[in-house]
C-alpha cells in the first residue's frame, strides 16, 4: 500500500482492502460475505435503478488517544437503517447484521484507520439496494446490503470555523409525510440544484424551510440545524427532518452542560434572536454558521467570524468522547480494536 498522507485526505473515497455484503433472496438473508470487489453486478432492470429503492447510512470509527479504535453509536445507525428499509418496503436487516458488518470492515481494514492526532477518521457507509428485476412500481423482494469504509480527512483542515449559508425558498428538500425523516438517496438528489445555486453565489450550504408554509427552518443542507440563545439549545422538530445521530448526541451533551434543550418549530424570523447557530452531522460534527443570506428576501443574518463559545464546547466534548479523551458516560462507543 502506498503511504497515505493523512493530513491531505478530504471527504472522498479511498480504496481499502475489503467490504462486507449480505444479499436477500428467496425470503431470507445470506451469511455475511467478505470481498475485495468494489463493484456490483446488477441487472439493468433492477428496481433501485428505476424507482429509487435505495438507502444508506454514515458513521465513523476513531483511533483514540489510547490507541483503541471506537465505532460511534453504531447501533443507532443500524436502527435508523431499519427505519429507512421499512419506509421503502425493503427487507429489514437485523441490528446485529449491520453492527457485525461494520465491526468486520473496521477490523479487516485496520491499516486504513488514521492515526490519532491527524484529525482524520475512518468513515463507514452501509448502503442497501432493491435488486428485484422488473418494470412495474412495486416493492423489491430482493436486496443487497453492503458495508464499506474509507479513511477521510478532518472536515476543517485549518481548524473549525464558521460557514456561510443561503436560504432558498424556491426549492423544497422534502414534503411533509414524505421521506425527509429517513436516509434515502432521493432526498439528496432533490437538494443538488439549490446546492449548486448557493455554491455559485459563494455559500457553502443551503437552509431549507418547511415545504407546506415556508415559515419554519428544517434542514441545513444534508445536516440538522441548531440555535443557541438564553441558555437553550434549540433544534427543529418536524416529520420531514432526518433524526441526526450527531444532533441526538449534542442534545444530550447540551443537557450535561446545563443547557435547556428545545425541539420545536423554529420560525425563520427567529434567526435574528440566536446568539450562535450551526449545522451538525457526521462529517463535520458541527459547522458553526457565521452568516445566513435569504436569496429571495435578501435579508442577512450575521453571527460573527469566530466560533461561538457554546458551539465550541459542544464540538470539543463530543470529539473528546469519540477519540477516547473523555469518559463515555452514555455508552456511545463500541471498542473494536
Amino acid at each position: 500500500m502506498e503511504t497515505i498522507e493523512w493530513g491531505a485526505l478530504g471527504f472522498d473515497y479511498t480504496k481499502t482492502d475489503v467490504n462486507a455484503r449480505y444479499s436477500f433472496t428467496g425470503g431470507k438473508w445470506s451469511d455475511m460475505e467478505i470481498t475485495a470487489d468494489e463493484y456490483i453486478r446488477m441487472h439493468m432492470s433492477a428496481s433501485c435503478l428505476h424507482y429509487g429503492i435505495e438507502l444508506f447510512e454514515g458513521l465513523k470509527a476513531f483511533r483514540g488517544v489510547d490507541g483503541k479504535v471506537r465505532l460511534f453509536r453504531v447501533e443507532d445507525n443500524a436502527r435508523r437503517l431499519q427505519s429507512s428499509a421499512k419506509r421503502l418496503c425493503l427487507p429489514v436487516p437485523t441490528v446485529e447484521m449491520v453492527v457485525e458488518a461494520c465491526k468486520e470492515v473496521v477490523r479487516r481494514n485496520e491499516r486504513f484507520i488514521p492515526p490519532y492526532g491527524t484529525g482524520a477518521s475512518f468513515y463507514l457507509r452501509p448502503v442497501m439496494f432493491g435488486t428485484t428485476v422488473g418494470l412495474g412500481v412495486k416493492p423489491a423482494k430482493d436486496a443487497l446490503l453492503i458495508v464499506y469504509g474509507s479513511p477521510v480527512g478532518a472536515y476543517f483542515k485549518t481548524g473549525i470555523k464558521p460557514i456561510m449559508v443561503a436560504i432558498d425558498r424556491e426549492q423544497d428538500r422534502a414534503a411533509p409525510r414524505g421521506t425527509g425523516d429517513v436516509k434515502v438517496g432521493g432526498n439528496y438528489a432533490a437538494s443538488l440544484m439549490s446546492g449548486e445555486k448557493a455554491h455559485d453565489l459563494g455559500y457553502s450550504n443551503v437552509m431549507y424551510l418547511d415545504a407546506a408554509e415556508h415559515k419554519y427552518i428544517e434542514e441545513c443542507g444534508a445536516a440538522n440545524f441548531f440555535g443557541i440563545k438564553d441558555g437553550k439549545y434549540i433544534t427543529p422538530k418536524s416529520p420531514s427532518v432526518l433524526p441526526s445521530i450527531t444532533n441526538m448526541s449534542l442534545r444530550q451533551i447540551a443537557r450535561d452542560m446545563g443547557l435547556e434543550v428545545e425541539e420545536r418549530h423554529i420560525p425563520v424570523e427567529e434567526l435574528e434572536t440566536f446568539e450562535e447557530c450551526g449545522a451538525c452531522g457526521t462529517a463535520a460534527v458541527i459547522s458553526p454558521i457565521g452568516k445566513i443570506f435569504d436569496m429571495q428576501t435578501e435579508k442577512v443574518y450575521n453571527y460573527g467570524t469566530e466560533v461561538g463559545k457554546i458551539s465550541m464546547e459542544l464540538y470539543t466534548r463530543l470529539q473528546d468522547i469519540q477519540y477516547g479523551r473523555a469518559e463515555d458516560k452514555h455508552g456511545w462507543c463500541t471498542i473494536v480494536l
